[in-house]
C-alpha cells in the first residue's frame, strides 16, 4: 500500500474526519495512521509530520511521491480519483457547493470557536449560548434553503463534498441541540448524514476513546 492517510485522535480531529470520509465514500483504498494530537504528545508527534509535510498538521495524504496536506485538497483529490465526482455537475450548483465548503474551511463565522468537536463526545455537555443558537439557526436556514431547492436527500441532491464538510458541524449542533425545531429539512439531513456507515464508523471509534477535555468549554458567558 503506497497511499497513506495520517489522521488524528478521532474525537479531536475534525479536519482529518473530513478527508477520511471523502476517501471512504469514494471507495479508495488507503492505510490509516492515527497521530495522537492530544497535549502534551501532540507537539512531538506533529514535529514528525513536519518532516515530510510543511504545515506539520493532520490530515496528510501520502500517495506515492505526492504529499497532499490540506483537507480540502485531499477531499478534491478523492473526488477526482474515486468512483464518481463529489461535486455537482452543474457549474452554478458546483460554485454554490464550493462556497459552502469555503465557509466551513474559513471557520464558519466562529460558530465552532467555543462549541468544539471534542465537546460532541462529552457526557456533561453544556447548553448552547444564545449567540450559538443564533448562529446555528443562521446555518440551518442555509441548509434548509439548499435542501428545499435541491429536493434532497443532500444539500445539492446527491452526496457532495459540501455535505461531508459539514459532518463535524452537524455533530456539534445535534449533540448540543438534539431538536432543530423549525428546521425539519435540516433535522432530517443531519440524521441522514450522521447515519452514513462511514460516519458511524468514525464516530463509534471516537466515542470509545477517553474524552479530550478543553478547559474553556464551560467558561462561557
Amino acid at each position: 500500500m503506497t497511499r497513506v492517510l495520517y489522521t488524528g485522535t478521532k474525537n479531536a480531529s475534525s479536519w482529518a474526519l473530513r478527508a477520511w470520509l471523502a476517501l471512504r465514500e469514494q471507495g479508495i483504498d488507503f492505510e490509516e495512521r492515527v497521530v495522537d494530537i492530544r497535549v502534551p504528545q501532540r507537539f512531538e508527534n506533529l514535529a514528525r509530520i513536519r518532516e515530510f509535510s510543511p504545515p506539520g498538521a493532520v490530515p496528510v495524504l501520502v500517495d506515492g511521491d505526492a504529499v497532499i496536506f490540506d483537507s480540502l485538497a485531499i477531499m478534491e483529490y478523492a473526488s477526482e480519483i474515486g468512483a464518481h465526482p463529489l461535486w455537482p455537475a452543474d457549474p452554478v450548483l458546483r460554485a454554490r457547493a464550493r462556497s459552502l465548503f469555503a465557509w466551513v474551511h474559513g471557520g464558519l463565522s466562529n460558530l465552532c470557536a467555543q462549541l468544539s468537536f471534542e465537546s460532541s463526545f462529552y457526557a456533561d455537555r453544556r447548553a448552547m449560548t444564545a449567540q450559538e443558537i443564533v448562529e446555528s439557526d443562521r446555518l440551518c436556514a442555509v441548509w434548509e434553503r439548499a435542501l428545499s431547492e435541491s429536493g434532497g436527500p443532500y444539500l445539492f441532491g446527491e452526496l457532495s463534498l459540501a455535505d461531508l464538510a459539514f459532518v463535524p458541524v452537524a455533530c456539534r449542533i445535534v449533540s448540543h441541540r438534539p431538536s432543530l425545531g423549525g428546521w425539519p429539512l435540516s433535522q432530517a439531513w443531519c440524521g441522514r448524514l450522521l447515519a452514513r456507515p462511514a460516519v458511524r464508523e468514525w464516530l463509534d471509534q471516537a466515542r470509545a476513546l477517553p474524552v479530550v477535555v478543553l478547559a474553556d468549554y464551560h467558561a462561557v458567558d
